[in-house]
């Protein structure tokens, strides 16, 4: 019988030698954050300030930040806040316009501006030059249906604070004095109209990235791992997570991260992650993947004469990422003017991604709904079947209708990143297309995912003040509040409908990140065959929302 005691007490401390190195490997963490773009930085960002001690590690599986979505190349830049966006502001049935979501937007942007401002106020980031330049924001549209839409969307968005900046016209001449490249060339005769906003603003989502992931790495309790790439999920029964990671650049070693809260921002791949979590949040989503391309011009006489972005009206059947835009960019250094975007489709629900990621993210919880979509949403089928059949001169073709005198030889085009819409069940419709981005948590708020796109990026700030209301809802409500209000002086606030707040924020974004600084509300009518009364300054203040 001693013996046999000896035995497996002998046994027990030989496997506890065995396990023990493996346990002691493992990597220990307070915060996760899976992928390197601006939604992680964002975060781990506001982490860092909230609380100092806690631990954090970033994984990204390719040998950079900011390399996928984020990157200058891969994405519009646009400051997305509405002024010009026209999707953000559907006609309705009865023929008024609904601009509640084009509000949502402004609002949510002046938080990013804000995060930015305090960053570059407590040197996190620095040469605000670097990421962020006004440049004009401009609608621009033609013929008599659109031309009416947009004079009843100016007048609609002037009973709002946030867009007195705007400006409106159907004249041909202020319209060439504001984009003359758009007006050049064009039939005299033709009806045309446009709105123009001079605190519109061109962003390089990358380099925000970069300097933010820059800033956390001078952090002692904070890990980069690059080349890294999540492999399984798996919650404990403490509520915390291992993630299986392997290391890319070393014969995909893998090693494992237990960490308290996990947060996957890894754009295209968060569906696939989200999954393989396991939390039954996640199980209903499914996911359609859209490319996009652009042509692109250096030629700096081309350059030189558009300082705008010019939106227009979509297809019919058009995904809002698709809108045509002729855009002033400045990517990394590099002064450039983009259009398109053209659709593409691919299974691969990154840039850098793999042919069966589509496959790979159909379940038994998410086909029908995935199907019901297909088959409700025929006119974003067939749109993108003539994106890709479209060839470079139907491509041109398009370009000619924003910019008459453009010359083919001038222009190459680019394929930009991928982006993955949302699709969720639906209980009447078996299953209903999201555009936009969406946060989804666990109910215990130990992990938190983002799905989605476009306004995407614009609005990585207050989508990160979401993910933490969410999951760390006490602490936000709490000891976190004093602080948020720093970071994000009109946090808790509204500032359309108040002009001293608003023209306080936009003050000082202003001349914190160099921009514009922000007009005084307007009392003129604008032109147009229909004159509309502009609301007075002190009747601005008072409009409900």
């Amino acid at each position: 019988m001693k013996k046999v005691k000896l035995t497996l007490i002998t046994a027990l401390v030989s496997a506890a030698s065995v396990f023990t190195p493996a346990q002691a490997d493992e990597q220990q963490v307070d915060v996760l954050l899976i992928g390197g773009g601006i939604m992680s930085a964002t975060l781990g960002t506001y982490l860092q300030e909230l609380e100092p001690s806690w631990s954090m590690t970033m994984v990204e599986r390719l040998d950079g930040v900011a390399q996928e979505s984020s990157n200058g190349w891969n994405n519009a830049g646009t400051g997305h806040s509405a002024l010009m966006e026209l999707n953000y502001t559907p006609e309705m049935p009865d023929g008024s316009i609904n601009v509640e979501k084009a509000v949502k937007v402004n609002e949510a942007f002046q938080i990013s501006r804000q995060f930015w401002s305090y960053q570059v106020n407590n040197n996190v980031m620095h040469d605000p030059e670097s990421f962020i330049r006004t440049v004009n924001h401009m609608s621009f549209v033609w013929g008599d249906k659109n031309v009416n839409f947009l004079r009843k969307r100016y007048a609609e968005l002037q009973k709002n604070t946030l867009f007195q900046s705007m400006d409106y016209s159907e004249d041909p001449k202020q319209i060439a004095e504001w984009a003359p490249l758009l007006m050049d060339g064009r039939d005299p005769k033709q009806l045309v109209a446009a709105t123009h906003s001079v605190i519109g603003t061109d962003v390089n989502y990358g380099e925000i990235t970069r300097q933010l992931v820059a800033s956390l790495k001078t952090k002692a309790n904070f890990d980069l791992q690059l080349q890294t790439e999540v492999r399984e999920l798996h919650q404990n029964a403490d509520k915390s997570w291992t993630i299986t990671v392997a290391d890319l650049a070393n014969d995909e070693e893998e090693h494992t991260i237990n960490a308290k809260f996990v947060f996957i921002g890894a754009g295209g791949a968060s569906l696939p992650l989200l999954q393989a979590s396991g939390i039954p949040e996640g199980e209903a989503y499914g996911g359609f993947p859209v490319g996009g391309q652009f042509l692109i011009t250096e030629n700096p006489e081309v350059v030189k004469q558009h300082v705008n972005k010019a939106y227009g009206q979509a297809e019919v059947g058009a995904p809002p990422m698709s809108v045509p835009h002729l855009d002033a960019r400045r990517i990394d250094g590099k002064e450039v003017l983009l259009f398109g975007p053209f659709a593409t489709f691919s299974t691969k629900f990154l840039k850098n991604g793999s042919m069966w990621d589509l496959l790979g993210s159909t379940t038994t919880d998410n086909i029908i709904p995935m199907m019901n979509v297909g088959l409700d949403n025929f006119n974003l089928v067939q749109y993108l079947i003539q994106q890709v059949m479209l060839d470079d001169d139907d491509r041109f073709a398009e370009l000619q209708k924003y910019y008459p005198n453009a010359k083919k030889e001038d222009w190459k085009l680019w394929t930009a990143g991928q982006r993955v819409q949302i699709i969720k069940n639906d209980p009447e419709k078996g299953g209903r297309l999201q555009f936009g981005t969406e946060v989804v948590s666990s109910k215990d708020a130990s992990l938190a995912a983002l799905l989605g796109a476009s306004p995407g990026a614009s609005t990585a700030a207050p989508i990160m003040l979401n993910v933490m209301e969410k999951v760390f809802a006490d602490k936000v409500a709490g000891e976190w509040n004093a602080k948020l209000k720093q970071i994000i002086p009109s946090y808790g606030t509204k500032l359309n409908g108040n002009v001293e707040a608003t023209e306080r924020e936009l003050t000082y974004t202003s001349e914190t990140l160099h921009l514009h600084p922000p007009q005084a509300p307007k009392t003129a009518a604008p032109a147009g065959d229909e004159a509309v009364t502009m609301p007075k300054k002190e009747d601005v203040a008072n409009i409900e929302l």
